[in-house]
């Protein structure tokens, strides 16, 4: 199949690989990880700079899920690509892993009905597209966890509208020095919800059957492969995650036809998150060697991977990259340590994760750092 670059070699994780128009050192991946930690503006700091540098020797970066519009927020602190303010603090991130001889995108994202009228312009409601709530939650300062707005239904002129705004958002990429870009198609945000009939109760060309559920998500990767080269572009999918309250009657035969019309868009790789994000790899029935032979192109996969199941991964063929989200949290240096067979650092307090300073985001050490400590402790 084009562009598929099978191996069974046992280092073959560590090997380089042409994917699209990058070529990669290695075959780890950091995942994208929301880190809420955008300063005014919505514009990654200089933390941010020195978070993403640190980890630049996974063969590849893609960024926290960062808004096309400012009607795209969801969360607080999460950056966006739309502006020039936005636009020159990327540049910073990108200059800083590029010295390092890494490569890095960006994961654009549209949050839909995940979302509240505190962080829509003029408090208006959030869109999806049809008027039912999420059973979600989000963060708002001085309240805490809120339950998402009641969303309203996008017209189709609006929809025309979004797509513009992802294909402005992956120029903007381009002019912050990204290699390239991962379309966020999961876990219940504006994307996956059109494709799923659980939450897509439409009855114009974007609802009903899984063809018209699809158009929305393979016109946006069109937009965005058209702006900047398809080679460049990536596209994340979650079949069977339930994240943001997201379900399907069919998810088999919705993705395999996703994956298909994706196909001859001759994209950068198709990223899966297999089973539950964050949770049970088997939470639901889903053949994703099916939904691999729709597919002719570097296929990522994603999810509760360790070092030896990713080395399986990759050395059998099963997979061409494997992407890494909380052992890239705990481990700026993990290709480091998953070549040597290292000991891991453990995560620290969840209270970390999302939002704060420098604790828990980049101050992990690394391996030489942890082993002269250990020196110098004996």
């Amino acid at each position: 199949m084009k562009n598929r670059q099978q191996t069974t070699s046992p280092r073959a994780l560590f090997e380089p690989i042409q994917v699209g128009a990058l070529k990669l050192a290695n075959r780890i991946v950091m995942a994208p990880l929301t880190r809420n930690r955008a300063g005014p503006g919505l514009v990654p700091g200089k933390l941010a700079v020195k978070y993403y540098a640190q980890r630049a020797t996974a063969g590849l970066l893609i960024t926290e899920a960062t808004q096309i519009s400012p009607e795209a927020q969801g969360y607080a602190d999460t950056p966006g690509c739309y502006s020039n303010e936005q636009v020159a603090g990327w540049k910073r991130v990108t200059d800083a892993v590029h010295s390092r001889g890494g490569k890095i995108v960006v994961q654009l994202w549209h949050t839909g009905r995940i979302s509240h009228t505190k962080f829509q312009p003029g408090n208006q409601a959030p869109v999806g597209p049809s008027a039912n709530r999420a059973d979600a939650k989000t963060y708002i300062a001085n309240q805490g966890f809120v339950d998402v707005s009641m969303p309203r239904a996008l017209e189709i002129s609006e929809i025309t509208r979004i797509v513009d705004n992802f294909r402005t958002a992956a120029s903007c990429a381009m002019d912050a020095g990204f290699d390239g870009v991962e379309v966020h198609g999961a876990h219940g945000y504006l994307l996956d919800a059109f494709l799923r009939d659980g939450t897509n109760q439409r009855t114009d060309d974007y609802g009903g059957s899984i063809e018209n559920r699809a158009r929305f998500l393979l016109e946006v990767a069109r937009a965005c492969a058209n702006a900047i080269g398809s080679d460049r572009v990536g596209v994340r999918l979650s079949p069977v995650s339930t994240a943001g309250d997201s379900h399907d009657s069919n998810p088999q035969a919705l993705f395999n036809f996703v994956a298909k019309g994706l196909s001859p868009l001759n994209l950068a790789y198709l990223h899966v998150v297999e089973g539950e994000t964050g949770g049970s790899r088997t939470s639901l029935p889903f053949d994703y060697g099916a939904l691999r032979s729709r597919f002719e192109g570097i296929w990522m996969v994603n999810n509760g991977y360790d070092r030896q199941m990713a080395i399986d991964a990759v050395g059998s063929g099963r997979a061409d990259l494997v992407s890494f989200g909380r052992l890239f949290i705990a481990n700026p240096d993990l290709v480091e340590r998953f070549s040597q067979n290292a000991r891991l650092n453990a995560l620290m307090e969840p209270s970390t994760f999302y939002g704060g300073d420098s604790h828990g985001y980049t101050d992990y050490p690394t391996l030489a750092q942890s082993l002269q400590a250990s020196g110098a402790a004996e």
